[in-house]
């Protein structure tokens, strides 16, 4: 699946920095994706792929942040909704025991560990799901994204392979 997407964005999109950004935004690579995509396969400096893939991540992570709760709310009215949400919340409340002892920190860290199932999207779920304010929650992810780009650019400028 990833990949049918990668070959989509560089069939529509000539520009690397436009394609590392929006794999960036994706729930399935996030950054840990886009930045090697970017410093590989896109042929940018390590800064700019850096840029791209970090203001990507942290730009979906806003609408996610502020609208998680009247869509949920929304969508429970319905059984197939109220699964999913259901799931969802059990989910990141199980992965987020970090967040709920320790907040703010618990969030950077959570956010910015570049592995599966944490990253912008679900830290930003948990942001709501454990009711941290805005400003918390737009601050810990940035943060937590900064370290997680910086670790994925170390390991890629490394040579070690992330994508192939």
């Amino acid at each position: 699946m990833l990949e049918s997407m990668i070959q989509f964005f560089q069939e529509f999109i000539q520009d690397p920095r436009w394609i590392t950004f929006l794999l960036a935004m994706t729930p399935i690579g996030e950054l840990r994706v886009a930045l090697p995509w970017g410093m590989t396969y896109g042929g940018m400096v390590w800064y700019s792929a850096f840029f791209w893939a970090v203001a990507g991540n942290f730009l979906i992570s806003i609408p996610i942040v502020m609208l998680l709760g009247p869509i949920s709310g929304y969508l429970m009215r319905w059984p197939l909704g109220e699964r999913f949400f259901s799931w969802l919340f059990s989910r990141t409340r199980r992965k987020g025991k970090m967040i709920e002892t320790w907040e703010f920190l618990g969030l950077v860290i959570f956010v910015g560990i570049p592995l599966p199932v944490t990253g912008a999207w679900t830290g930003a779920a948990a942001a709501f799901l454990f009711g941290l304010s805005y400003r918390k929650s737009f601050a810990a992810i940035f943060a937590g994204l900064l370290m997680s780009a910086s670790i994925v650019t170390i390991i890629t400028t490394m040579g070690i392979k992330i994508i192939s």
